[in-house]
């Protein structure tokens, strides 16, 4: 997937404004569970919400981001506060639910 521009992150960030956290992470970070919950709320929804419970600190955060993004070969669209928006686009053209906005 290439890299998304600043306005289509823009505009993923306003659908995500009213979606609800649909993972969340604990105290045991990044496990196999974890990662395969992501993935199938991603294949299911392809913009979804993680929520950080135990983590406090936005360096940890985000090198969890970062590991999150690798492994399930998804985009972080931003990160306000312990929400991180993820979002990662069907590779079947007839099955996208998001449209975005052309570069």
């Amino acid at each position: 997937m290439e890299k998304l521009k600043g306005s289509q992150k823009k505009y993923l960030r306003e659908i995500a404004h009213g979606l609800k956290a649909v993972v969340i992470i604990g105290h045991k970070g990044i496990t196999e569970p974890l990662i395969q919950s992501i993935n199938e709320s991603l294949s299911a929804h392809e913009l979804i919400k993680i929520k950080f419970i135990d983590f406090k600190e936005k360096p940890q955060k985000i090198a969890m981001l970062e590991t999150i993004e690798t492994m399930s070969q998804c985009e972080m669209i931003g990160l306000t506060g312990h929400v991180a928006i993820l979002f990662k686009q069907n590779k079947n053209p007839e099955k996208r639910k998001i449209k975005l906005p052309e570069k």
